[in-house]
């Protein structure tokens, strides 16, 4: 151990500590504890030398990670990055990996902020209390300590096996293999909060009019007259109880759009403020008022077991009452809570709150939604990436999906649902007419989902034209058929394992520069590579074949010792790359 306990100025506890080899993996732990209070503690790390993985998704995604501009230390808690597009993102976890074998994690009592400069290649690891969200516990000075551990090992992937049996909760289940099967279809990206009875069931009508199956229905907002309330809007839905019967008596499984916020204009504003059942201000006597993307209310504290109980009622209700199957479980990002906070029990790091409201998807987990995660990983539901723009680019587009799915792969959450195909064709965030995604978009982002562990339709193909509804017919049983057995026998391994389900190129390629930093293609355990055309105007694309025996989808077969690199190999608009092990 190289230990020491003072400066020229101050006294510190500083060690770097040799910890016993584990197999092939060697690790060291860092600690640096000031003992004098609001001291920050940084330690420069570069990253010249490696690509690096892992971290944080952000709203212009890449794979590996790739760092632009110089970024002071900022707080590393989760963000909504459609309205904060600077921040991290909603799924984050304090771990590193890198392709020479490194990995790196920040202990989770550490009050962690993350800076960078690109021109040095330098990321910035730093602790403090002040000027932060991150509070000492109470009676605590608030004294920073910077303590991680750094891990090597033989290769990359041999590396972040062992870092996620040692550091990473598991699911403890496997959701509905419907899930997994079948798409879910949400009224969101087509309808928005224009949403309504008539609109609903002539939606669920037409996907069994144009021969699909459905995992759910997903009735996303608005159905309710304020935000905070759970009864339905009498004007919008009249007779929600035999429309309910009439979805069940099709077949159709619904869930429901939920969110942590109640408006100050909702009936059950007052009763949250009397029962104390909000996110407070510092000192406790007054709730925080926030500001989310649809109104001003406030934020349930889910620190606090009769918020907790309050809301699970409530969904519990919704259950009984019209045999709701599950929820989508909006937001939960610390953006939405003030920068000075208090909540019934304490909380030293703001993500905490993350992970305290992803708890409540865990009695829904068969078929619940999330969108942000932290420490999450046992809560055993489907994580979804926030909602992806209907554009081509790494900036919440199509390109983006592949690098966003591995990243949150790697941070140990296995069960993704990749968002709505196509995008959500938000205003001024659409390649296309500006009412629906661009053709040739939307039929791109079918063909990747086909091959992601969930598939989601919201603007359906029927939208388009009859060439599209085939191409989706033809997508949605390759998936049933080739792709959710595949996955279906991953996730039963994810329990055990905690194993990516969808795979970097470097997973069986340790070593290859060209896989660490390929950003377009992926494998689905270590048997099926995915090459999907993620340019506009494109039917041919170059493709990596690691070394290996491969058969393509057109039958053509590669028994290659050494990588093979096929340049501009014909890929037809309905057709998309993929190659089996044999």
């Amino acid at each position: 151990m190289l230990s020491c306990e003072r400066t020229t100025d101050r006294k510190l506890n500083f060690f770097i500590e040799t910890v016993r080899p584990k197999d092939t993996v060697q690790c060291y732990r860092v600690r640096w504890e000031e003992l004098s209070p609001d001291i920050p503690v940084e330690h420069a790390m570069t990253y010249k030398f490696a690509h690096w993985y892992g971290g944080a998704l952000s709203a212009i995604q890449h794979w590996p990670i790739s760092l632009s501009g110089q970024q002071a230390p900022k707080p590393f808690v989760t963000s909504d990055i459609i309205s904060n597009r600077n921040e991290f993102g909603g799924i984050l976890e304090s771990y590193w990996l890198s392709s020479n074998a490194t990995a790196i994690k920040i202990n989770n009592s550490v009050p962690f902020h993350l800076g960078w400069n690109d021109t040095e290649r330098t990321m910035y690891f730093q602790a403090r209390y002040n000027d932060s969200p991150f509070k000492p516990s109470p009676g605590e000075a608030p004294c920073a300590e910077l303590s991680y551990r750094v891990c090597v090992g033989l290769d990359i992937t041999s590396m972040h096996k062992y870092m996620v049996r040692r550091y990473f909760t598991k699911p403890n289940k496997v959701p509905a293999k419907a899930m997994f099967r079948h798409p879910m279809w949400s009224t969101w990206a087509l309808h928005k909060t224009d949403i309504d009875q008539e609109k609903l069931l002539a939606y669920a009508a037409n996907i069994r009019k144009y021969g699909f199956n459905c995992s759910h229905l997903e009735l996303d907002d608005r159905y309710s007259r304020r935000y905070g309330e759970f009864q339905f809007d009498p004007v919008k839905f009249p007779n929600a109880s035999a429309m309910f019967q009439k979805l069940k008596t099709d077949k159709f499984l619904v869930s429901l759009w939920t969110h942590p916020f109640v408006n100050y204009d909702s009936d059950n504003f007052h009763t949250c403020v009397e029962r104390g059942l909000f996110v407070m201000e510092p000192m406790g006597g007054l709730p925080a008022l926030v500001r989310w993307w649809n109104g001003i209310g406030g934020i349930l504290d889910f620190t606090n077991q009769e918020a907790r109980d309050w809301f699970a009622s409530h969904l519990r209700l919704l259950r009984s009452k019209y045999g709701i199957s599950s929820f989508k479980f909006d937001a939960g990002e610390t953006n939405y809570l003030p920068w000075k906070f208090s909540t019934r029990n304490h909380i030293r790091d703001p993500s905490t709150f993350t992970r305290r409201y992803t708890e409540m998807a865990i009695p829904y987990n068969d078929r619940a939604e999330l969108r942000s995660g932290y420490q999450s990983q046992n809560i055993s539901c489907f994580f979804r990436p926030i909602d992806r723009d209907s554009v081509w680019g790494y900036e919440m587009g199509l390109k983006s999906l592949i690098p966003t799915v591995l990243t949150i792969s790697i941070l140990g959450y296995q069960f993704i649902l990749p968002d709505m195909i196509g995008g959500n064709a938000y205003r001024n965030r659409t390649d296309g007419n500006g009412v629906l995604p661009d053709r040739e978009l939307y039929i791109r982002w079918l063909e990747l989902s086909a091959f992601m562990p969930s598939m989601q339709f919201s603007i359906p193909p029927w939208e388009y034209d009859n060439e599209v509804v085939e191409i989706a017919r033809k997508y949605t049983a390759l998936h049933e058929s080739l792709v959710a057995p595949r996955v279906l026998e991953l996730a039963g391994e994810v329990l055990d394992t905690g194993d990516p389900i969808i795979r970097p190129l470097w997973w069986i390629a340790t070593g290859d520069e060209t896989a660490y930093k390929s950003d377009s293609q992926f494998l689905i355990g270590d048997d099926l590579m995915v090459a999907p055309v993620l340019e506009p105007g494109k039917q041919e694309r170059d493709i990596y074949l690691p070394a290996g025996r491969w058969r393509s989808y057109k039958g053509e077969r590669f028994d290659i010792k050494e990588p093979l690199h096929l340049t501009d190999y014909p890929v037809d608009l309905d057709e998309i790359a993929y190659f089996l092990w044999v």
